[in-house]
């Protein structure tokens, strides 16, 4: 034992305690890994929390406590005092789940303890004093499956800032749950990155650019989407139109009709939009399904102008702005060197 063990008998307990703790969390474990660890994590950061304040030798806090955790574990790799900071900070981030019941489901107590340690790790960095956007990425990886690295990617964007931001009128026009979950799919602004689209780009390059990054449109749009077609054709009345996305939201049971306009909105758009969700449910909605959304992608919008036309419509809509980055400037091309002028520095050099 530790200096520190043999002056405090009662701190000497407290060591021996959480090792016995942690035996038993190992036996769990085989069941339950993930969940029992974590909630074990936080029961150690809280008690780190409780008793820095109290410890008595100043900044070797962490380390006394790894080095006498580690001899009465020498098997584990847990207790190191870069990982001891963490579970002190994960008790931080969320001071008031770890005592509530555990058989709750679709709550956030649950979901904390639901993703990967290093995944837990990754979003304290990232998150620090914001528990509302560290649960929001918790939630997120859980629902996409995300990767460390799928999650530090997403980490470093303002996805949760621009989350269920967009202007719609889903309170007025669907259910009370079903509002709530059309409005978490939305996003205010879409950002799109066309790193090959010139800043000369003309509206029909800049349409056809938007439509060919559908993948990252889906990436954008979420968890639950699946592809049913662009240009999607269908007839009303005698007139044929072609409906730039549709897709089918799985966790939604519903169909999702997306227009993207590369001008400023204009009311006309909600009308536009608005008899394509109603065309949609004519014709491909079956009594399964719950209503259509729209959803319409513009380059701008008036925030007032936007409200007062979903105001004036009676189908669920939504309106988001779109922004553009890392456009290729347009003379980056012709200040590259051609083929033959590296060939020609290339056998200069040679020669000298």
């Amino acid at each position: 034992m530790g200096k520190m063990v043999e002056i405090d008998e009662q701190y000497s307990k407290w060591i021996s305690e959480v090792s016995k703790r942690f035996r038993q969390s190992q036996i769990k474990a085989a069941v339950k890994v993930n969940d029992e660890m974590l909630r074990f994590y936080w029961q150690l950061g809280r008690e780190l929390h409780d008793r820095k304040n109290s410890f008595t030798y100043g900044q070797s806090f962490y380390k006394t406590i790894s080095r006498d955790l580690r001899k009465e574990l020498p098997d584990v790799k847990s207790f190191s005092e870069t990982n001891l900071k963490y579970m002190q900070y994960f008790y931080e981030m969320y001071p008031n789940i770890g005592n509530r019941p555990q058989l709750v489901d679709d709550s956030d107590d649950n979901a904390v303890f639901c993703i990967p340690w290093g995944h837990q790790r990754t979003i304290l960095d990232k998150c620090k004093g914001n528990p509302q956007k560290a649960l929001f990425f918790v939630n997120q990886v859980i629902q996409n499956d995300w990767s460390r690295a799928v999650l530090l990617n997403f980490l470093d964007t303002d996805l949760f800032e621009r989350q269920g931001k967009a202007i719609t009128n889903f309170k007025q026009t669907l259910p009370a749950i079903q509002s709530d979950l059309a409005q978490e799919i939305t996003k205010d602004p879409y950002k799109f990155d066309f790193i090959t689209l010139t800043q000369s780009y003309n509206e029909k390059e800049l349409k056809d650019a938007l439509m060919d990054n559908i993948q990252k449109f889906l990436l954008e749009l979420g968890n639950g989407f699946a592809f049913v077609g662009r240009e999607y054709r269908i007839e009303i009345g005698t007139t044929e139109n072609f409906i730039d996305m549709l897709f089918y939201h799985i966790r939604l049971h519903c169909y999702v009709v997306v227009e993207v306009k590369v001008t400023e909105f204009e009311s006309s758009y909600a009308g536009q939009l608005g008899t394509y969700v109603v065309a949609i449910n004519h014709q491909l909605k079956t009594e399964k399904d719950e209503p259509t959304l729209g959803l319409l992608v513009c380059k701008s919008k008036d925030d007032i102008k936007a409200q007062y036309a979903l105001e004036s419509s009676s189908q669920p809509l939504g309106v988001s702005a779109y922004e553009l980055s890392k456009l290729i400037p347009e003379n980056f091309k012709g200040s590259l060197p051609s083929i033959d002028e590296i060939e020609s520095e290339l056998r200069k050099e040679v020669e000298e």
